[in-house]
């Protein structure tokens, strides 16, 4: 069992997460159980998946839920591009979201890859 709160990658999804809580703030309330719900699931649940792969007692069951924050990180990265293109959020912002999603998304593709190779 590891400690999540010891992976750089937790860390960084972490802060990515409440950015995006932060900055969806700002979207129009009749978003607010559509894309605002949606865009903010998928942020919290990029660290809350590398959190409970943490707590399971193998391996592979780590490298399983990598693989669901890796799918959850893609989604978000979408939403952030529907966010920028339905005028929610300004150019600077889908750029700035966006290539925190991608570091995660290669910091998540290194961590399962070590994850993999040590079974």
């Amino acid at each position: 069992m590891r400690n999540f709160k010891n992976l750089s990658v937790w860390q960084k999804s972490h802060v990515l997460a409440l950015s995006v809580y932060k900055i969806t703030s700002g979207f129009p309330k009749e978003e607010l159980y559509g894309l605002t719900s949606q865009i903010r699931r998928s942020a919290s649940s990029i660290p809350s998946n590398i959190a409970e792969g943490c707590g399971r007692t193998t391996q592979t069951q780590m490298a399983q839920f990598l693989n669901i924050a890796m799918g959850s990180a893609s989604e978000l990265e979408y939403q952030i591009l529907l966010s920028k293109d339905l005028g929610f959020i300004a150019n600077s912002i889908y750029t700035e979201q966006t290539e925190k999603v991608q570091e995660i998304k290669r910091m998540l593709t290194s961590l399962h890859q070590k994850v993999s190779t040590d079974n």
